[in-house]
């Protein structure tokens, strides 16, 4: 099954276009990490033509809290429909076990005792800055964060969080995680 985990800056806040619509914003870049391939790769948003036929090849598209912000941001460039694709968001497998979103940096660090490297406010500096380089380095670190998150996930149908300074486990039902889909993918033009 070939799974793409994947995360997306922006080059503007929601205060800047006056609406919550993640889909009103713009994209810095995407990037991800392609399990076909094992390997991680970025795309500006002038470059998004290129990842459309990794996309439509892609049997799950795993990220974290892909379903509201990234999905909907990214099916706006698609000529297509991407929500044809089965969709995996960590943050809403655990929102429906506890009932509340809990940041990626919180379950980094109690399952994989790791940070982030930024914040989404901090790569938008850079993005305003000129400092792409900064930018995909973040958000390929976030890609490489939330696929660990995954694969632990997998491996023990559980995650841990940080709160409070104690660790706390999230039991998880990832048995129809990797089940497959038949959905009918919409392809663009050209290949």
């Amino acid at each position: 099954m070939r799974t793409v985990v994947f995360d997306i800056e922006t080059a503007n806040w929601m205060s800047d276009t006056g609406s919550g619509d993640p889909a009103d914003l713009t994209i810095a870049l995407v990037c991800i990490h392609d399990s076909e391939t094992d390997t991680y790769s970025s795309y500006l948003e002038n470059e998004l033509h290129s990842l459309w036929n990794v996309l439509e090849r892609t049997d799950l598209l795993v990220g974290y809290n892909s379903n509201h912000f990234d999905v909907p941001l990214l099916n706006k460039y698609y000529p297509g429909d991407l929500t044809r694709i089965k969709s995996l968001d960590i943050m809403h497998e655990v929102h429906a076990i506890l009932g509340r979103r809990l940041k990626l940096d919180a379950i980094a660090e109690g399952t994989l005792g790791e940070k982030k490297s930024a914040s989404g406010a901090q790569s938008l500096q850079w993005w305003r800055a000129g400092e792409i380089e900064k930018v995909r380095e973040y958000c390929l670190k976030d890609v490489e964060i939330t696929k660990k998150i995954f694969d632990y996930a997998l491996a023990n149908s559980s995650v841990k969080y940080k709160e409070l300074g104690k660790t706390h486990e999230v039991r998880l039902d990832t048995s129809k995680w990797l089940a497959e889909s038949r959905n009918a993918m919409t392809y663009t033009l050209g290949f």
